[in-house]
């Protein structure tokens, strides 16, 4: 706290130019002011207690006696090191005094402390700011190297092995600690709490400069012997500091036990578990299964891998006996796998032929004999379950279901959505994984489990704990003697944790005790601190599930100012631009900085200067004048250190001759001028670009300082040219466009096959007929380019509020080339031309000659005044400055006025040479009147007006009473409070506010969540409505009245409760239609009932076009989610309407139509799942009729052009000829009818739905005689089709099965 003081009184003591100032106000004529040592005097007591401020400061009169006796005595000594240092100051302030003259009026400074009467000045209220903030402040420490060796830490721990460290036995033990601090700490270390000598044990060695402690196996030993509780700690002599509590194991991968596995046997269809129990490992080991041959097994919807380790069969087939199945177990460290005796199945089938073409059937279930069953779980058992998970942690939920078909999983969670951003499924949607579980995942989950036999849900309930985690984890604390600070240490967990504080690795409450130290819980406060209170404090946060640890450490310093960057730097700037000169630095107490510009003057600080708090000087507009040497002095009451920046200005780079848009006809040369005007100590370089790109200079091109010139121009020379000049510190660029026009006749009308072009700038510009307020310009025009100038736009330049930026002035028209200007007092003009005509605006001119008007009082006064508090205490009053061209004159400067409203007290009056002042001190919230009126030197402009203003708003002192709730119905309530006393909110009403969260919901096991909502209430008003609420829920609600400055205290907690409402829409509404006969409905509970559900209403109409069928209304139980429709004909679409039901009624409803019918949009799929129901069709039994009787014809056909032909040869065919063995050579051909009845390729469906693949490599041997198939050299098969054909028809007349519409086909043909 006292940092702030000895900055204030050591700075002004540290720099002698600075009373130069008070030498201006007399010079000026205005009062001295009172020797600014005082402040520093006064910031002291103010710092030093923070109660003793009303009382030091009393309407405008500085106590300086009561403070004295208030204050402490490190205050005290403050006090007399800041006078004594301020003395050499004194006594030149007073050489300085006698040997300037003086004024009349002018009195001469005294020895005795002078404060100003009425309000305190600007800088008390941000030193009382500054003081109330620097109760947690803290020194930064550079990350200069040379700092960070100089000064003096307590220890801090770098680097610490985990807190659950594992290790590999085969190699050394490694348990790291590492620490840094000034002096360099010493290291020693506990285990199972008791102190670890290292000394005694030759296989343990700590290494060179650092704590990490090696334990060396290399001569024997067992690394079991070692494990334990290790605790590092790292001492110098200002503290020690601790590591985590590491825990020491050393990995393990025991053998699996020997076992001899009896065959497993199991029906086929039934549900199956080999477990894999791998023995245990640290860490766990990954387990996967694989065959004794090494192959792994292939897992899919069926067969899959539990979390456990487990491999579940949810239906055991056939096939599944094909390999034996072994359990592996991979450990980390040792690199091992170790695996299982295999496991071997013996599966029990009513049909022991083994069919791989039925293997993705979907029918293949019953196809094999095996019976379909609902799903039931094999994991995990039962209805129910619950889970615990820690915040943070990766929530992994399972559910592995057995029947036949294979079920089918799916995840929900009871009252809302699965976490789409965090939510991931796993093992074919049997597992859900939740990463980075936070206190809103908790709650009901539930799996579903269905195929087409049923379905069965799993429900488990997850419960969301936390170990400790920072809220604010506390921080090295660096202060300067004598100031506050505070160490915070707040964590949260679930349940809450405790906080332990410790001091250099002992409890706090077997510490030394120490009065400049108060623990708060969670906070230890240091008030005055000194070099003794150096230490290490440790803060321990732990509950059942973890712990964590943190140092932090408070370092006192007394450190004189030092320069952190380099001296004598040389800075070089374009004129006019904005620059930063940086003058980093350090010091304990933190110093003061201040800037001088050649050694001498005052303080750079405003205007065009500005000083940031790091120590940089911002110069917002670079003036030649603004060219020397830069002093930044850093002065704290220890000493001064200072620093020197040249900076130079340099003149900008500007190109004045532009490049021009120019027409050339092809083959003459063209140059395109760039002159440019630069400072001659950089160096320049001009480059040229052509439509935005690096230009190649070829042999047709000549590149000059000042031109570019192209020879004999081309079609493709044509575009944008850029000229950019450029140095070091800027540049400056101009673009033309060059036209090329190819070869043609002379035509007769000249300015119709010229094309148009902008106008070229305008010239020789004169000033003539100068007045005070007036003068006369005349230019000549330039080139019209075959477009007649319609304006030219007049702008002006002036050189003292924005050199360097164009404003427009006036517009003429296009037929003129002289105008008399209206002008503005004391503005130093220069003027410009531009044409412009229908293709746009030429390049302006060259600028004219510079002007100045003389100087008069202002004409007007600045706009937009208001007075509006930024603090409690204050009332800040802005306005928006005047230009250049309203100011009139030099030295523009504002009076601002302000009194208060009520009282009509005299008036108040500062002037101020910026766009703002700060009125402190002010009660709160009190109006005031406000005048701003502007200055220069030729006298005052006219009398302001007067603007009301307010002073500063403070939080409301009352909540609203007697807040009384009714509810109107489900989703609304009405408000009504008593309103607050006017005098109680402490600032501009501007709402009435009610906080409401959803406490719960009457529903049991739904979760909510119980954000805070708010409702506003604009404007002094007694009651309102809050809507939009959540019904059949619990809900509090609190009251505040809100102001500009926040929210007032909050009113007694309100309870109440919303009734039952109407519920959603259900969720997931699904329509389909697995056939022509039935549409199959299914949707999922609304995701908010707001009540208890009775039912669901579903309502259906059939519709063909604009024709509507009745509509038939369906009530189903709240329990029912499914709903089959029996089509009424096959044509006629559905439109369905669901909605649920509670006891108010019918909520929302959501309405889906059937599918197309086939005639419309037939599915594939639908096809080919219901090819024997479409076979009983009448419409397709035609389509069959008509499609045979076509074949018919084409057989008939056939049979004709046979009777003329015979036989088509085979060589027509095949490329390759028949070899002398073909049976069939002498007269090279086949028979056409037994090719042409060769069965098709594909698939038949019998009536009982089994699909027979005809695939041609299983049956090649049917078309040979003896059983197999003979082909000839080049592979063809020379088999006779007569032979299959046969077969297949004797094979047909035995076989039972049906044929389909397709096989019926062929045997009409």
């Amino acid at each position: 706290m006292r940092r702030l003081a000895a900055r204030g009184a050591a700075g002004d003591a540290g720099e002698v130019a600075a009373p130069a100032a008070d030498s201006t106000d007399c010079a000026q004529g205005r009062s001295p002011r009172p020797p600014r040592v005082t402040l520093g005097l006064f910031v002291l007591l103010l710092c030093d207690r923070l109660i003793d401020l009303c009382a030091i400061w009393d309407p405008g009169v500085f106590l300086h006696a009561a403070g004295w006796k208030r204050a402490s005595g490190t205050a005290r000594r403050r006090l007399n090191e800041a006078e004594t240092l301020s003395s050499v100051r004194e006594a030149q302030v007073e050489r300085l005094e006698a040997a300037r003259p003086r004024r009349p009026g002018c009195r001469e400074r005294g020895p005795v402390l002078r404060m100003a009467r009425q309000q305190p000045p600007p800088w008390v209220h941000t030193a009382i700011l500054l003081c109330l903030l620097s109760l947690t402040g803290a020194i930064e420490i550079p990350m200069d190297p040379s700092i960070q060796n100089e000064l003096s830490q307590p220890p801090t721990i770098t680097k610490q092995s985990v807190k659950d460290h594992i290790v590999d036995p085969r190699d050394n033990i490694l348990i790291e600690c590492e620490a840094k601090g000034n002096p360099a700490p010493s290291f020693h270390w506990t285990r199972n709490s008791r102190f670890f000598n290292i000394a005694k044990d030759p296989r343990v060695s700590m290494r060179r400069r650092s704590g990490t402690l090696v334990i060396d196996f290399r001569s024997g030993g067992r690394p079991e012997e070692y494990e334990g509780e290790y605790q590092c700690f790292a001492r110098n002599k200002f503290g020690t500091a601790l590591s985590n509590r590491i825990r020491l194991q050393v990995s393990k991968s025991p053998l699996w036990p020997k076992e001899n596995l009896d065959p497993v046997v199991v029906q086929e269809g039934a549900p199956l578990t080999l477990q894999c129990n791998p023995p245990p490992g640290l860490p766990s080991p990954v387990i996967f299964w694989m065959s004794s041959s090494m192959e792994p097994i292939t897992q899919d919807k069926r067969v899959s891998q539990g979390h456990n380790g487990d491999l579940y069969f949810s239906n055991v087939m056939l096939q599944d006996m094909q390999t034996d199945y072994s359990c592996n177990a991979r450990f980390h460290f040792t690199h091992t796998i170790q695996q299982k005796n295999a496991f071997t199945l013996k599966v029990l089938t009513n049909n022991p032929y083994n069919d791989s073409s039925l293997r993705n059937h979907p029918d293949m279930y019953s196809a094999r004999g095996v019976a379909e069953r609902t799903p039931s779980f094999m994991y995990p058992q039962g209805t129910a379950s619950s889970q615990m998970v820690l915040r943070g942690m990766d929530l992994l939920l399972e559910c592995i279901a057995s029947g036949v078909p294979t079920p089918d999983i799916a995840w929900y969670k009871k009252g809302g959505d699965l976490p789409s951003d965090k939510a991931k499924f796993e093992n074919f949607n049997k597992a859900l994984r939740i990463t980075n579980v936070s206190e809103e995942d908790s709650g009901e989950y539930f799996c579903l489990a269905s195929n087409k036999m049923g379905s069965i849900r799993h429900t488990i309930s997850v419960r969301v704990k936390a170990a400790p985690y920072w809220l604010d984890e506390p921080k090295n604390l660096i202060l300067a003697p004598g100031e506050d600070g505070r160490l915070v240490c707040r964590a949260n967990g679930n349940p809450k944790p405790t906080v332990q504080w410790m001091v250099n690795g002992e409890p706090l409450q077997s510490a030394p005790p120490n009065p400049n130290r108060e623990v708060a819980g969670d906070t230890i406060i240091f008030r005055d601190t000194q070099i003794s209170s150096r230490a290490v404090y440790q803060c321990n946060t732990s509950n059942e599930h973890g712990y964590l640890l943190a140092n932090a450490f408070v370092s006192v310093l007394d450190v004189p100012p030092r320069m952190l960057s380099p001296r004598n730097q040389l800075i070089r700037v374009i004129l006019y631009n904005r620059t930063r000169l940086d003058c980093p630095f350090f010091g304990s107490p933190i110093p003061t900085l201040r800037w001088f510009k050649n050694g001498q003057g005052s303080n750079l600080d405003g205007g065009n200067y500005h000083v940031y708090e790091n120590g940089s000087l911002e110069i917002k507009m670079i003036r030649k004048e603004d060219q020397g040497i830069y002093t930044c002095v850093a002065t704290n009451i220890l000493g001064k250190a200072e620093n020197q920046v040249r900076l130079e200005v340099k003149d900008p780079t500007r190109i004045y001759r532009m490049p021009e848009d120019q027409v050339a006809k092809r083959g003459t040369t063209v140059q395109l001028e760039c002159r440019v005007k630069h400072d001659p100590s950089l160096k320049l370089t001009v480059s040229w670009l052509k439509d935005d790109e690096p230009l190649y200079i070829g042999n047709r091109m000549k590149k000059e300082d000042d031109s570019l010139t192209i020879f004999g121009v081309a079609e493709r020379d044509q575009g944008s040219y850029t000229c950019i000049a450029s140095t070091e510190l800027d540049q400056d660029l101009a673009k033309a466009h060059l036209t090329v026009l190819a070869d043609q006749a002379t035509p007769t009308n000249r300015l119709a096959a010229l094309p148009k072009g902008r106008p070229d700038r305008p010239r020789d510009l004169e000033l003539t007929d100068l007045a005070e307020r007036s003068v006369r310009l005349t230019w000549i025009p330039g080139d019209d380019n075959n477009s007649p100038i319609t304006d030219y736009v007049v702008q002006f330049e002036e050189d003292q509020f924005q050199p360097g930026v164009w404003h427009d002035h006036s517009k003429f028209p296009g037929s003129v080339n002289s105008a008399v200007l209206q002008l503005s007092p004391y503005v130093n003009y220069q003027f410009r031309v531009i044409a412009v005509n229908e293709v746009g605006s030429s390049h302006p001119s060259l600028p004219s000659e510079r002007y100045r008007t003389s100087g008069a009082p202002p004409e007007s006064n600045p706009a937009d005044v208001r007075g509006e508090g930024t603090r409690k205490n204050n009332m800040e009053i802005t306005w928006t400055p005047m230009n250049a061209t309203s100011a009139f004159g030099p030295n523009l400067r504002y009076i601002v006025k302000w009194r208060r409203r009520e009282t009509r007290e005299t008036w108040n009056n500062v002037t101020v040479w910026g766009s703002r002042y700060v009125v402190g001190q002010t009660p709160v919230y009190v109006p005031y009147e406000i005048r701003v009126q502007a200055e220069n030197d030729f006298g005052k402009g006219p009398e302001p007006d007067t603007v009301i203003g307010y002073s500063g708003e403070d939080y409301p002192r009352a909540a609203p009473t007697d807040v009384k709730i009714r509810v109107l119905n489900s989703t609304a309530i009405s408000l009504q409070w008593n309103r607050v006393y006017p005098d109680t909110v402490q600032g501009q009403l501007r709402e009435y506010r009610a906080y409401y969260w959803r406490e719960s919901s009457l529903l049991k096991n739904l979760w909510v969540s119980q954000k805070r909502q708010q409702a506003s209430f604009p404007g002094d008003r007694p009651r309102g409505v809050v809507s939009r609420l959540f019904p059949y829920s619990n809900y509090k609600l609190e009251m505040v009245v809100v102001n500009g400055r926040g929210d007032g205290p909050r009113s007694e907690t309100k309870e109440f409760t919303t009734p039952e409402g109407v519920p959603s829409a259900p969720r997931r509404f699904r329509v389909r239609q697995p056939n022509l006969e039935t549409i199959n409905l299914e949707w999922d509970h609304p995701e908010h009932p707001n009540g208890i559900l009775i039912g669901y209403t579903l309502k259906y109409v059939a519709f063909n076009g604009t024709k509507l069928g009745k509509q038939i209304v369906e009530n189903f139980s709240p329990n029912q989610t499914k709903f089959t429709v029996r089509r009424a004909d096959p044509v006629s679409r559905y439109r369905f309407t669901l909605s649920a039901r509670t006891q108010v009624g019918s909520g929302e409803a959501v309405t889906e139509e059937s599918p197309a019918p086939p005639n419309e949009a037939t599915p594939t799929a639908a096809y080919t799942n219901n090819q024997a129901d479409i076979a009983t069709q009448g419409w397709f039994i035609g389509l069959m009729c008509a499609i045979a009787l076509l074949v018919l014809i084409l057989l008939i056909v056939c049979f004709i052009k046979r009777s003329r032909g015979g036989k088509y040869p085979v060589r027509e065919k095949k490329d390759v000829p028949l070899g002398p063995e073909d049976p069939k050579e002498e007269d090279g051909s086949f028979d056409y009818s037994d090719e042409d009845n060769k069965p098709l390729q594909g698939s038949q469906t019998s009536l009982d739905g089994t699909i027979k693949q005809q695939e041609s490599d299983d049956s090649l041997v049917d078309y040979g005689e003896g059983g197999e198939g003979q082909f000839n050299e080049d592979g063809s098969f020379i088999g006779q089709y007569t032979v299959k054909k046969d077969k297949e028809e004797t094979e047909g007349n035995e076989s039972s099965e049906a044929t389909s519409p397709v096989n019926a086909i062929y045997s009409l043909a």
